[in-house]
């Protein structure tokens, strides 16, 4: 099992060119699985974790519903954000500046092949995180991200999530508010999920703009550890 991961700092880049290449990352991860099943060839599959920032755009995930965007494509272009319907798990986000936006694009038969426990380990990623900010956030039963204030009417989503798996390779994965404009998510019902807010770590903490390098750093720590991986030299995609 490879349980090495090669980090890859994307920048600020459309989201279909990201799109286009997670798909391209995800396909070779399974041609390589294919030629391993019907060759017996014994190749390793590899494993990456991409950071990026999108200019604005609402993603709607294959489970969606469209009324929960509530723009017309002529405000969409008023507000400069692009919208896309796609093949991951879940319905409606918003990614923006300001946003984390973490791809592990992974071989999981290399981890644990439960996508169940995947997703809490992102989640478990984020909360250890926030942790360290001083923010006690948590899972919202029935509802994949992690929350604020669970349970109260102040509940609050700071990290949305969705993925797609398939023959245990994932790919897509989570989106962390720190420093993003929350307004862009008063267009939307976001996740679908009616009457609860939407936060950030800035937000959170009173602060005009919060380290996103510093965060970065904060989330590969706690992933190492929960997947027991260990991580390449990080390269930067142009």
């Amino acid at each position: 099992m490879n349980k090495k991961i090669e980090i890859q700092e994307l920048g600020n880049k459309d989201f279909k060119a990201a799109w286009e290449y997670q798909e391209h990352l995800f396909k070779g991860i399974l041609d390589i699985k294919v030629k391993n099943r019907r060759e017996d060839a014994g190749l390793e599959t590899p494993n990456y974790f991409l950071f990026v920032e999108h200019p604005h755009v609402y993603t709607l995930g294959k489970s969606g519903d469209m009324s929960n965007l509530l723009l017309s494509d002529e405000q969409l272009e008023e507000k400069g954000a692009a919208f896309y319907k796609i093949n991951r798990g879940g319905d409606i986000t918003y990614h923006g500046p300001g946003q984390i936006v973490g791809y592990p694009i992974l071989d999981l038969d290399n981890f644990f092949t439960d996508i169940h426990k995947y997703l809490r380990f992102l989640e478990e990623m984020v909360i250890l995180t926030l942790v360290e900010y001083g923010i006690n956030a948590t899972r919202s039963k029935g509802e994949t991200g992690v929350w604020l204030d669970v349970e109260t009417p102040f509940a609050r989503k700071i990290c949305a999530m969705g993925v797609r798996a398939s023959r245990w390779v994932t790919m897509h994965g989570f989106a962390l508010n720190v420093n993003a404009d929350l307004g862009y998510f008063d267009h939307i019902i976001p996740c679908g999920i009616k009457g609860k807010a939407v936060t950030s770590l800035h937000a959170e903490l009173g602060l005009e703009k919060v380290d996103e390098e510093e965060v970065k750093e904060k989330l590969l720590k706690h992933f190492k550890v929960l997947f027991e991986a260990e991580f390449l030299k990080q390269k930067t995609e142009g």
